[in-house]
């Protein structure tokens, strides 16, 4: 019997990353689509919560306003990442991938062509419809292709491209605000958030859809049976799907609710300047880089359950720390760290064990909606962020919405099954 080509391996290596040198060729170019994929999303993102300052002063935007523009990106990709689902499962995982990535970068490069409020409302709004269906694709294109020993790993290294992403968003930033007036300058950043679209041509050229979809899809034909949307919603992927979406509101929850805001938040309240805010934030991106990757090899390793947990609890606490506690600067600076490492990796166990808990046929919508509607939940952080720190400090009102989103997550975390080791079918 002749054996898919997506499920021949080369010998497993030994070391950390040697699993990395047994992948096929193949499996290798989606994922190094689905990495890169991610990272310029999440620099395309992440370029926002950089002009936040300069929107305030050069248009005299109140911080209720723009925490609405990030609400706006935030809401709309919770749509954008569920929509993205069903077309994957209906059209293709690949297609799917190369229309999110254009999507998100036009409207990126839009962005910087604003001429007002209204404008570039409405560029963040649609941009967040490719900045969710972005991971909807990425992630379940990459959970059926890996093996399932491997698969935590691997959609851990494609989260720790956000780090990447959010990374080059910050030399840009640093870049460009150094050297061009900061009316100039963001125009200029989001401009730049056009370039992602150059990965669509290595997509086009080199990635392939995963067997066990084409093999699904056959079976799909052959029997005229069409999934529902719906389908999700009903037993027995409605725990699931309940438990998945409260998991995903707590850590995007909280994630959106500290990175928004934590350039204003060292810029106004710690008084930093433009270079000591972005060391300030180099540093918590380097834990966000690793955060994400020890939460990949602990969802392999120990479970996604335990993982959740874990990173969750992590998480809450320091964010509440580092936000309301008076520390001074070295030791913020110092904490920035485990604030990254934590707040990242809640994330790198939800695409295996998405991938892991839908059957193939509804793959795409099931994992697109449960990541996704987290969003929705919590598009409103940003916003009200913006709006509780007119009576108290920005720090205490970011630490407060974090708390409460980690705890969220951690309850749901404790409920989940456990997914490791399964091997998908058709």
């Amino acid at each position: 019997m002749k054996v898919p080509a997506a499920t021949v391996h080369a010998p497993v290596q030994r070391g950390t990353f040697g699993w990395m040198s047994a992948l096929t060729l193949g499996e290798r170019r989606v994922f190094t689509a689905c990495v890169g994929g991610w990272a310029l999303d999440a620099m395309n993102v992440q370029l926002y919560s950089f002009v936040i300052p300069a929107l305030i002063a050069t248009w005299g935007l109140t911080r209720s306003q723009a925490g609405v523009l990030g609400t706006a990106a935030l809401l709309v990709s919770a749509a954008g990442g569920w929509f993205a689902g069903w077309f994957a499962d209906r059209y293709g995982r690949v297609l799917t991938l190369q229309i999110a990535i254009l999507w998100f970068a036009v409207f990126t490069f839009l962005s910087g062509l604003a001429q007002n409020y209204e404008q570039l409302f409405a560029a963040r709004a649609l941009l967040g419809f490719g900045f969710g269906g972005e991971w909807a694709a990425g992630a379940v294109l990459l959970g059926e292709v890996i093996r399932a020993d491997h698969r935590g790993k691997a959609l851990g290294f494609m989260q720790a491209g956000w780090a990447v992403g959010w990374g080059a968003a910050a030399l840009l930033y640093a870049f460009f605000f150094t050297i061009l007036p900061p009316e100039t300058a963001w125009r200029v950043l989001f401009m730049v958030g056009l370039l992602p679209a150059l990965l669509v041509f290595y997509v086009r050229r080199y990635v392939k859809e995963p067997e066990v979809y084409l093999a699904s899809k056959a079976k799909l034909a052959a029997s005229g049976d069409r999934p529902s949307l719906l389908e999700i919603f009903r037993p027995p992927l409605l725990k699931v799907t309940i438990l998945g979406g409260l998991m995903g509101t707590g850590a995007q929850g909280g994630y959106y609710a500290v990175t928004t805001w934590l350039p204003t938040f060292l810029r106004a309240e710690r008084k930093l300047s433009v270079l000591d805010s972005t060391g300030y934030l180099v540093v918590l991106i380097v834990g966000a880089f690793l955060g994400y990757l020890a939460g990949g090899f602990s969802a392999d390793k120990i479970g996604r359950r335990l993982t959740f947990l874990v990173f969750a609890i992590g998480a809450g606490t320091v964010a509440v720390t580092y936000t309301m506690v008076p520390f001074g600067d070295t030791a913020m600076l110092f904490l920035g760290f485990p604030l990254g490492f934590f707040s990242a990796g809640v994330f790198s166990g939800m695409g295996a064990f998405f991938t892991e808990h839908f059957p193939t046929r509804v793959r795409g919508v099931g994992q697109g909606f449960s990541y996704n509607v987290g969003r929705a939940a919590v598009a409103l952080f940003p916003m009200l962020v913006g709006v509780l720190s007119a009576k108290m400090p920005l720090g205490e009102a970011i630490g407060l919405f974090a708390g409460i989103a980690y705890a969220t997550m951690a309850v749901a975390a404790f409920m989940l099954p456990e997914t490791k080791g399964k091997v998908l079918a058709a």
